[in-house]
């Protein structure tokens, strides 16, 4: 009866049905389990792409949504730029993040921007959005502390030839990122990469290290949580899980609580007028629960942390194996804020922006990797997308009310139709023409766009910048060739960053 009356609306509508990717067993689970083995082979992003391009091979033409059923349910999978803007956009009153994202994610950050819906939702948006608006969330100089701390721990790996020895810079950036995320949201660092260097712990006693260790023990089980969807329950690993969540709590509770206090001691006039920002201070004038302090706080922590690693990561892998925009962009830093014995030059956030062949850079190396390679959205009601649909997919397609929808960044961001036949070509040039439209999704877009968008460009251009003065060569010590996108909810290179440094020559003091 149901099926009629969605036929019957779905005519009324003007729409018409999206193919089919049908399973290969009786049981109808063959495409979630070779999604998930795809996933634990690093190719999970590039699947998607394989899956639709089969389906096409098959229909003759090229698909870019597709209906999915598993045992019980369907998903629709849609690469096609129209309709991620009506779901996140012109459509979003339709559409919210699913019930899947918020339980595989709320056993880690709790209620908070990312996992709620509706007037939660609206309450953890206005509570946090006003932050990311202030001038302070481009402030170098904490950063620039942090810097200084990974080139010391670079600067120690230096040998014959001014050549470092063989580095993997992927974790370096991540205990950097951590550093910098936990000084801006709570007053002081865990000191991750103190931990790592010389095994100190903080002042207030925080092993940086094991910090680490456990946020991204999390967010690997997080994701293999996530990726078994309305089967969620099935998931194995409840208590190791638990564990990790409760001990990344405590710290960030015993954080919480340091910070507050610190904030009830009376300050000298000098001291008022040297605080720094701090996103939690401003946080709790608007509320004192301590439990919504932590979650929100955690979800601007994982939003701050690993996606800007990430981004960091990827572009030095790039770097390494392409020496031509190596040395361009080491040209125009150098010319702009000049070289590692330079006191002329001022490297601050008015400068950088400007400085259009870092962001190609950084924009080229999102669309390759694409550092979040999945979104998704749930239907609120029985609706539309305006394309999919009918023998040349240009029919809009009926979607009932409950049916999740998977947005897969890298398969858009991977179509020759929309980037040109050198689309696997890492190629920042193209960014000098290309105009940003909703084919290219790596701070989401519409209501639900990231807020830390500005925070995490101006660190990773000033993070490239830095380095750039300080080494003058990078070269690729990994002897695989082909890429692995490992994914632990954001992208990751499956074989790390490993490379080796030249440091340019320093004046003698």
């Amino acid at each position: 009866m149901n099926q009629m009356k969605y036929r019957i609306e779905a005519a009324q509508r003007g729409c018409q049905p999206a193919p089919t990717l049908r399973s290969n067993n009786l049981l109808g689970t063959s495409r979630l389990t070779e999604s998930i083995r795809a996933t634990r082979e690093d190719r999970g992003p590039q699947y998607v792409i394989s899956a639709m391009n089969e389906l096409g091979d098959e229909l003759g033409k090229d698909v870019h949504t597709m209906r999915v059923p598993i045992l019980d349910y369907e998903l629709l999978v849609t690469r096609d730029p129209e309709n991620v803007k009506a779901m996140l956009s012109t459509q979003s009153q339709d559409y919210d993040i699913s019930s899947t994202r918020s339980n595989a994610f709320m056993p880690l950050l709790g209620e908070g921007v990312f996992t709620s819906r509706g007037n939660q939702w609206k309450h953890s948006r206005a509570l946090v959005r006003p932050q990311f608006q202030r001038d302070e969330v481009t402030n170098l100089e904490f950063i620039e502390r942090h810097v200084r701390t990974l080139l010391a721990v670079l600067g120690n790996k230096i040998g014959e030839n001014n050549w470092t020895h063989r580095v993997d810079l992927q974790p370096l950036f991540f205990y950097f990122t951590l550093d910098t995320a936990t000084e801006f949201l709570y007053g002081q660092s865990v000191g991750s990469q103190a931990s790592i260097a010389n095994g100190r712990k903080t002042t207030t006693g925080i092993d940086g290290a094991a910090f680490s260790r456990n946020l991204d023990a999390a967010k690997h089980f997080v994701d293999k949580r996530g990726a078994l969807g309305k089967f969620y329950w099935l998931f194995p690993h409840r208590r190791q899980m638990n564990q990790h969540c409760k001990e990344i709590h405590e710290v960030v509770d015993g954080m919480i609580q340091y910070q507050l206090n610190s904030k009830r001691n009376p300050l000298s006039s000098e001291e008022k007028g040297n605080r720094k920002f701090v996103l939690l201070d401003e946080l709790a004038k608007e509320t004192k629960d301590l439990s919504e302090l932590r979650n929100e706080t955690l979800h601007t922590l994982a939003a701050g942390r690993d996606p800007t690693a990430s981004l960091l990561g990827w572009t030095f892998y790039m770097l390494a194996r392409h020496p031509r925009v190596f040395d361009k962009l080491r040209s125009l830093v150098i010319e702009e804020f000049g070289d590692i014995n330079s006191t002329s030059h001022t490297l601050d956030y008015n400068r950088l922006v400007k400085c259009d062949y870092m962001f190609h850079v950084l924009h080229e190396v999102l669309r390759i990797v694409a550092v979040i390679p999945m979104n998704e959205r749930v239907a609120l009601r029985n609706t539309t997308l305006p394309r999919g649909g009918g023998k040349d997919g240009s029919y809009p397609i009926y979607v009932r009310k409950g049916i999740q929808i998977l947005i897969p960044a890298y398969a858009i961001q991977h179509r020759p139709d929309i980037w040109g036949e050198d689309v696997e070509e890492f190629r920042p040039e193209r960014w000098e023409t290309h105009r940003i439209g909703w084919e290219w999704i790596p701070f989401g877009g519409g209501p639900r766009k990231c807020l830390g968008q500005r925070f995490a460009f101006t660190e990773s251009a000033y993070v490239v910048a830095r380095l750039l003065q300080r080494f003058d060569k990078v070269e690729n010590m990994d002897p695989v060739k082909e890429i692995k996108l490992h994914t632990a909810i954001e992208n990751r290179s499956g074989t790390g960053v490993k490379v080796r440094l030249h440091a340019a020559e320093m004046e003698e003091d």
